[in-house]
């Protein structure tokens, strides 16, 4: 492997945490990274990194707890999506102040989804944070951002796994992190109960908003809006994902599978962070197979 590093993070919500360990793992072992394209917490990621702010901003992750995530959830009730996604971003701020993507001495591209076009948005200057913001905002879930005449969603609609838009250098390697890999997590989680086995909306999205949601099937089965949505938006990402890697091959693909945790489950913070660097190490031996 090259010293030289191109990184394309992919999508995966609390999973991202996974590319934390990849990125300590490549700087362990002497590695420079030399751009990063990511996509929605993806985007998170690589930008915080891409600013200098990545040790910070892995040393608060590790401290939440699952009351204090759902106190950075704002939930709303705005027909655009229930949850306005401020309170977030504006923790971030007071952790790193403004920050613009062009000063970054590490060249980043963040990857939103415009629905009114259909197409894709590179943000790789201005406020990192409308970026960030932008990319990680889950249809029907997040409310959208609206920015001049576009209206932004998650950049995982379009492009959950961005290698198009990386160049690839021929003096770097190039290794791409997935977020939604099949089969089961490499290490085995040593606390398991009731609630921590539901979904992810289940956990995050208080019971009055989320009984207004259930559809009575033919069978008199109980079906959530939530997981419809959660399902055709697995589905559509997969499919997307695995031609992008079909056509845009990258050196090194490293896979964390999509059970290691739920989406927001951020209050899993050292266990996700264990399983990416083991995903990561499992890669390297693969290549050296």
């Amino acid at each position: 492997m090259k010293k030289k590093i191109q990184l394309v993070l992919g999508s995966g919500g609390a999973r991202g945490i996974g590319h934390i360990a990849v990125i300590d793992e490549l700087e362990k072992t002497g590695h420079e990274i030399v751009e990063i394209v990511g996509c929605s917490m993806g985007a998170v990621i690589g930008g915080i990194y891409a600013a200098g702010q990545l040790k910070e901003y892995k040393d608060w992750l590790f401290t939440l707890d699952r009351n204090q995530v759902f106190d950075l959830t704002d939930f709303t009730f705005k027909k655009e999506g229930f949850v306005k996604g401020e309170k977030i971003f504006a923790k971030h701020r007071e952790m790193t102040g403004d920050l613009n993507i062009q000063d970054f001495s590490i060249p980043f591209t963040a990857i939103a989804t415009d629905v009114r076009s259909g197409k894709e948005v590179k943000f790789n200057k201005g406020d990192l944070y409308k970026a960030l913001r932008a990319s990680v905002s889950i249809p029907g879930v997040f409310v959208p951002v609206e920015d001049s005449k576009r209206l932004l969603v998650d950049g995982g609609i379009v492009n959950p796994l961005p290698l198009n838009i990386m160049k690839k250098r021929e003096d770097a390697t190039l290794i791409a992190v997935d977020l939604n890999a099949l089969g089961t997590p490499l290490i085995d989680e040593i606390v398991k109960d009731e609630e921590e086995s539901q979904k992810w909306y289940e956990q995050l999205i208080p019971d009055n908003i989320l009984q207004k949601t259930q559809i009575q099937t033919k069978k008199g089965d109980s079906l959530s809006v939530f997981e419809l949505m959660e399902s055709t938006f697995t589905l559509t990402q997969d499919r997307l994902k695995e031609l992008m890697i079909q056509v845009y091959p990258p050196d090194i693909l490293v896979n964390i599978p999509r059970r290691t945790c739920g989406t927001f489950e951020f209050w899993k913070a050292e266990y996700v962070y264990n399983c990416g660097a083991e995903a990561f190490r499992k890669a390297l031996e693969e290549l050296k197979n």
